[in-house]
Parts: C-alpha cells; sequence; structure tokens
C-alpha cells in the first residue's frame, strides 16, 4: 500500500509537507512506524531540511550511505540546492540508469533533471510511476512550465479518478485552475485559502497560493494582506518575496526594501 495514501501511516508527515510546513515534518515522530515505512519517512524528513535551507547539513547526513539508492538521490537533490549541479545531475544519471523503479529516485531525478532543462528527460523517468501522487503533481508542474496546459489538465483529471480525496490532487489542480483561469480562479483560491488560513495548517507556501488566487481575482488588498502575514512567517523566503514585489509594481509600491 502506497503510505502515502489516504489509508497509510505517511498521510499526515506527507500533507504537512505539501502544506508547506517543513519544520514539522522534520520533528514527525517517526518511532512507531512500520519498517518498510522508515525510509521514505526519512527521505521526505531530509527533502524537508532542504526545503528549510539545510543542504548541506543534509549532505552530511547521508554521506556514506551510497549502498541506500534512495538517500545517494536526497544526496543529488541537496547537493543541487546546494549549488553543486553538475555532480548532482550526474548522480542523478547513474541512478536513473540503474534504479529508476524506486518513487523517490524518479520524484528526485524528475525534479533535478526539470531544473536542468531535461524535461522530456524528466517526463519520462516520473511516467514510470505506479500511482505515485507527487510524481503526479511534478508532471503537472512540467507540462505548466512548457506552456502545455492541456496535458497538465489531463494528468489531474486522471489522478482524481484514483486519488480523488488527495490534498495534493486538490493542489495541483490548482496550479491548472490558475492557469485556466475563469471559475477555476476561484476554486483555486477556495483551496489554498483553506490551508492558509487554519491554524493546523497554515504555511507562508499555502498563503502565497492563497494571495496568488486573490491577485487573479483582482483582490488586490486581500492579497497584500495574505502575503504580509506570509512574510511575518518566512520574511527570507524567495516565493514570498518575488510575489510581494509582484503586489507592489502592480500597485504602485516602492519596491527598494524588498529588492535591496
Amino acid at each position: 500500500m502506497d503510505p502515502f495514501s489516504a489509508e497509510g501511516e505517511l498521510l499526515n508527515m506527507h500533507n504537512a509537507f505539501h502544506q508547506g510546513q517543513y519544520t514539522k515534518v522534520v520533528q514527525f515522530d517517526t518511532d512507531a512506524l512500520s519498517a518498510e515505512n522508515s525510509l521514505p519517512a526519512r527521505v521526505l524528513a531530509l527533502r524537508a531540511r532542504v526545503a528549510l535551507g539545510q543542504a548541506e547539513d543534509v549532505i552530511a547526513d547521508v554521506d556514506g550511505e551510497d549502498d541506500v539508492p534512495e538517500l545517494v538521490a536526497v544526496k543529488a537533490y541537496a547537493q543541487y540546492a546546494a549549488g553543486d549541479t553538475s555532480e548532482a545531475t550526474r548522480s542523478i544519471e547513474q541512478l536513473v540508469a540503474t534504479s529508476s523503479e524506486s518513487a523517490a529516485i524518479q520524484l528526485l531525478g524528475g525534479t533535478v533533471l526539470q531544473a536542468e532543462g531535461k524535461s522530456e528527460e524528466a517526463l519520462a523517468l516520473l511516467g514510470k510511476h505506479q500511482g505515485n501522487i507527487e510524481a503526479v503533481a511534478l508532471i503537472v508542474q512540467i507540462h505548466l512550465q512548457q506552456n502545455r496546459t492541456d496535458l497538465a489538465l489531463k494528468e489531474v483529471q486522471a489522478a482524481r479518478r484514483w486519488a480523488q480525496d488527495s490534498l495534493l490532487v486538490n493542489i495541483a489542480e490548482s496550479w491548472v485552475g490558475l492557469r485556466v483561469g475563469g471559475e477555476r480562479y476561484q476554486q483555486a483560491f477556495y483551496v489554498f485559502e483553506e490551508m492558509a488560513q487554519a491554524a493546523a495548517t497554515t504555511s507562508a507556501k499555502s498563503l502565497v497560493g492563497q494571495a496568488i488566487a486573490e491577485l487573479h481575482l483582482g483582490r488586490l488588498s486581500e492579497a497584500e494582506f495574505a502575503l504580509q502575514q506570509a512574510l511575518e512567517k518566512e520574511p527570507k523566503d524567495a516565493e514570498v518575496i518575488a510575489n510581494t514585489i509582484v503586489l507592489s509594481v502592480l500597485t504602485g509600491k516602492d519596491t527598494n526594501e524588498l529588492t535591496s
């Protein structure tokens, strides 16, 4: 059974990750997990640490564990985040050649390959997934970056048939909705607003999602409030700052403080 599915024991940890609650993921109590889920849980926690800016620490953490392909993939992922892109890409390409059936290698490898501009290689790797909703979400992101909204929508609709209650499906569908427009803007807003405003699920990431939806709906003051909340949580987060700059330009406000 997929440990991240609605019946899986990593569901809460997985949802926290995709809500942007990375510290919560790192602090998740994994002592009671079954043996088969200990590695997926560790990989998820390490990914959360990379998201928190701890890439160098993650590299040190997994150093010497080259006998575990998933941890080698995590190391490459962290190396890429730390700026060692050539070594990270080389390592991922070796893993793809030998261990492409691993869900972690599909996801982390696909992420690195896409970042390197190797979209077709990333899609080919991700296409090997067996019911992995994270792989679907990354495929959706890649298609949106390719301006293939039609293919992104097709992926979401297919995933909805077998993972209809998945938070990540809702998020991916909202990404597509923000590209499609019209009434989809409001639908996307509901998804991000529910995460952003609930005390148990709020994060800078979900607040940015809410703000982007508000911007598309023409609600600039509401978007500004959401981004102010996000800045309070993560004042150095690049995504928060970038969207705040966009809003400042739209409203005619000074951006010097944000860009300095």
